[in-house]
């Protein structure tokens, strides 16, 4: 076709729509607001993934079981998918036909690869879920491999001004497509759970590569064959540079971002296109958003008083992201005029996040004003997100690489207790827009051992005394509580708009 390269291609393990089950967390979601942004600004846009048929996990509940995970339901998903065509790909040394499938918005098209050949249908089954290593490592060939041949045929390579690659999992693009300058490897994590390494006799048998290193990273390739390496917060960057010090000559960050049409309120983003935002008018809106979500939480719990502060805690439920904080929270204040509302699930394999999926729900049997989501999903966390007011953000320092939780309440004036990790040291200005407490470390320590134990007293400490300060504005001096809500406003929706963020990974695309 004639013209300049003008499409955008982003393979990732995974995509979080208002539709369906093909995401687990934080990358999928910042995958998701992407292609909305990207369909609202008219970018043209292909995000590839693999279409995963039990999507990734769902619990279900009883007193005598306990949790038991699920697949999720894909129908939702299926319906308003089309097909685009069928390819064919090389695993294990057979031919193996893939269907492709289309979610389009705009000038945005998200691409599901499906294969069609019973032998390696339990690959796109799940997602992240994988009895072993060899079955995830062709995970990711298919994709791989799916992805390459889908440009090739249905999009043109000269059509292609940019292949990100998210995340090292989509790292073997450049081993498939097997043309050089042509990506991005953008680093979604610095911990090791997003930079998986596998056999060189996987490779070997795969794409005909005789790696040196055995094993082979997957970010290492990745960072290697790509023209540019992005982190995703300036902390980021500066831990990464002891991570991967051998590629950090071609790294630079784009701070994360959020679609304010998805998550922002519409009342509260009129009011703010107006000009029209006050302390009285932001006061109307948190006071019937905090009505429909009491409404949820009482649907739960009959009993919880109206005048109660709405203290939130939600995310994947994993070691780095300490929720055990908030555990730890609720069983020493007992103060009845706050409400705690937890969320988030933990991968079925990860047996020390499921002890926080029974520890969280064992609080809400307990205490009368405990609210626990074990069902966490989109839908609930824009309710949630947009109806507390406080939303408490624990990472351990050095190991959230950037977060959006709190960028996705402080648009709706929900202001945090954050400690300061990932994109915080960026945006949250104490006692302004927020709050914080913690060390700033810029390495990864280890989350087990002394230092790891004496850090988290510190930090719980802290945490502790800043929360007792912050319920003390929110029941005794609410304007000035009310007047941190509306600087988190102001302060956040400029930096945290999805457009700054394309426009920051394609310049010369968005104007």
């Amino acid at each position: 076709m004639p013209g300049d390269p003008e499409v955008v291609v982003s393979v990732t393990p995974e995509i979080a729509l208002d539709i369906g089950h093909t995401y687990a967390g934080g990358l999928g979601v910042l995958e998701g607001d992407k292609f909305y942004a990207a369909a609202r600004l008219g970018l043209k846009y292909y995000a590839i993934t693999l279409l995963y048929t039990g999507g990734y996990v769902d619990y279900e509940y009883d007193e005598a079981r306990g949790f038991t995970a699920k697949p999720q339901d894909q129908s939702d998903l299926l319906r308003e998918l089309s097909k685009s065509g069928e390819l064919e790909v090389e695993l294990q040394g057979s031919k193996v036909r893939v269907s492709a499938w289309e979610y389009r918005r705009g000038s945005a098209t998200a691409v599901f690869l499906k294969p069609e050949d019973p032998r390696f249908a339990h690959l796109a089954e799940r997602l992240y879920i994988e009895s072993d290593q060899r079955e995830r490592f062709l995970k990711y060939t298919l994709l791989a491999k799916g992805a390459s041949e889908y440009v090739k045929r249905f999009i043109g390579l000269e059509n292609v001004q940019y292949i990100d690659l998210q995340e090292a999992y989509t790292a073997m693009i450049p081993l498939a497509l097997r043309i050089p300058g042509r990506y991005r490897l953008i680093v979604h994590t610095p911990g090791p759970w997003g930079h998986p390494s596998f056999p060189n006799a996987f490779f070997r048998e795969e794409y005909g590569y005789y790696f040196i290193e055995d094993p082979v990273v997957l970010t290492s390739v990745g960072a290697a064959l790509a023209w540019e390496v992005i982190l995703v917060s300036a902390k980021h960057y500066d831990v990464m540079k002891k991570v991967v010090p051998h590629f950090i000559y071609k790294a630079r960050f784009i701070t994360n971002g959020i679609e304010l049409d998805r998550w922002m309120h519409p009342d509260l983003r009129k009011s703010l296109e107006r000009g029209e935002l006050t302390l009285s008018s932001l006061s109307a809106v948190r006071q019937r958003v905090r009505a429909e979500l009491l409404k949820l939480l009482k649907s739960r719990k009959p009993g919880l008083r109206e005048d109660s502060m709405i203290v939130l805690w939600a995310r994947r439920l994993t070691r780095y992201k300490r929720p055990y904080f908030a555990a730890r929270l609720v069983e020493e204040e007992r103060d009845g005029g706050v409400v705690y509302v937890l969320g988030g699930k933990a991968h079925p394999h990860d047996s020390e996040g499921l002890a926080y999926m029974r520890q969280f729900k064992d609080l809400e049997r307990k205490y009368p004003n405990v609210v626990y989501f074990h069902d966490y999903d989109v839908v609930r966390a824009k309710l949630l997100l947009q109806g507390s007011d406080l939303l408490l953000f624990t990472p351990f320092s050095g190991w959230e690489a950037c977060g959006t939780s709190f960028m996705k309440a402080a648009v709706n004036g929900v202001p945090s207790l954050a400690s300061r990790d990932g994109g915080v040291v960026e945006l949250v200005v104490d006692n302004v827009n927020g709050w914080l407490f913690g060390e700033d470390i810029r390495d990864l320590s280890s989350l087990s051992g002394e230092r790891a134990a004496k850090v988290d007293e510190r930090d719980y400490a802290e945490l502790k005394a800043r929360f007792e300060r912050v319920k003390g504005l929110y029941f005794d001096e609410r304007e000035e509580y009310l007047r941190v809500s509306l600087n988190a406003i102001l302060t956040f929706v400029p930096r945290v708009d999805m457009t700054r963020v394309l426009k920051e990974y394609y310049p010369d695309l968005v104007r």
